[in-house]
């Protein structure tokens, strides 16, 4: 197939169309030329806020938009493009109230979270740009992504202290759970999205059981070989300024991506390969003050 994948210089964009490519397909990236770029990609150098006539003569089987974050993102892309036969975006699981009762279902409204802020109210108005043009396209709500190329503070920031053979500290009772989904996951979802008429076409994605962060950091010091010694810190500490999440908790039903692939990569197997590209590209991770500000403050 002939696939266009926004981006494809970091993490989610860049996984995407390393993986389509080397599949086989005929994979064209869209970017500003300001990142390297992909391997085995054919890049399309331009904003795509002034596309011009760049894109009108080329046809697409696919648009994998990984890259949108509001309307007008959306908007100015199909105005830029040319015919193509499926569209397919990568929204967000922040699209849910947190208000709602949860599991968050996808026959659920869309509305303002107070954790996410703008960028989930931009999300929504994306989403609904999207079907306003394409009536029939695929949207995808992930829960946090994780796996190889992850270049977010995340478990790169646990491995960094598993390394240095530091404490870990976690927030309050490190009872808060965290749902997850690997890159390569979504991945194969969009592969079987590309080949298989669907009959649903908003789609939330994520491990079925959400993770203890307790847990979560066990598993990321294992995989760096290390066992971890916690210590807690009090609700009065903003847990953003020494741990990598929100003090937010939510689950996503995962029923209707179940019904596509269910034989999803474990937990475990997706730190082995994100820290095994960890170790190779340090320089490409996206550091926070975290470690700074335990040092000073923890």
């Amino acid at each position: 197939m002939k696939l266009l994948v926004t981006g494809g210089t970091v993490f989610a964009s860049r996984y995407t169309a390393e993986y389509f490519s080397k599949l086989g397909h005929s994979v064209y990236v869209l970017n500003r030329g300001n990142k390297p770029q992909s391997q085995n990609v054919t890049p399309i150098i331009a904003d795509r806020h002034s596309l011009g006539e760049i894109l009108k003569p080329l046809h697409f089987d696919t648009v994998i938009d990984v890259t949108a974050y509001n309307a007008d993102d959306i908007n100015s892309l199909i105005d830029g493009l040319g015919s193509f036969d499926k569209y397919i975006f990568i929204s967000s699981s922040a699209v849910y109230p947190e208000t709602l009762q949860q599991p968050f279902c996808e026959t659920m409204e869309t509305g303002p979270n107070s954790i996410w802020g703008n960028y989930g109210k931009d999300k929504i108005e994306a989403e609904k740009a999207l079907l306003d043009r394409v009536q029939d396209a695929c949207i995808i709500r992930p829960p946090y992504l994780c796996g190889p190329m992850n270049n977010l503070y995340r478990e790169a920031f646990v491995f960094e202290c598993a390394e240095q053979d530091r404490p870990f500290y976690l927030p309050e009772d490190s009872s808060m759970k965290i749902q997850f989904f690997h890159i390569g996951d979504l991945c194969r979802l969009i592969e079987k999205i590309l080949i298989t008429d669907i009959s649903e076409h908003i789609i939330n994605t994520g491990y079925p059981v959400p993770i203890s962060i307790k847990e979560w950091v066990t598993f990321c010091y294992e995989t760096v070989g290390k066992t971890p010694v916690f210590k807690y810190v009090s609700s009065e500490i903003p847990q953003r300024s020494y741990f990598p999440f929100y003090k937010y908790e939510y689950t996503l039903s995962v029923n209707r991506m179940s019904n596509i692939i269910d034989d999803l990569t474990p937990l475990k197997e997706s730190l082995k390969s994100s820290y095994e590209w960890f170790i190779n590209n340090r320089d490409l991770i996206v550091r926070k003050p975290l470690i700074d500000f335990i040092d000073k403050n923890l």
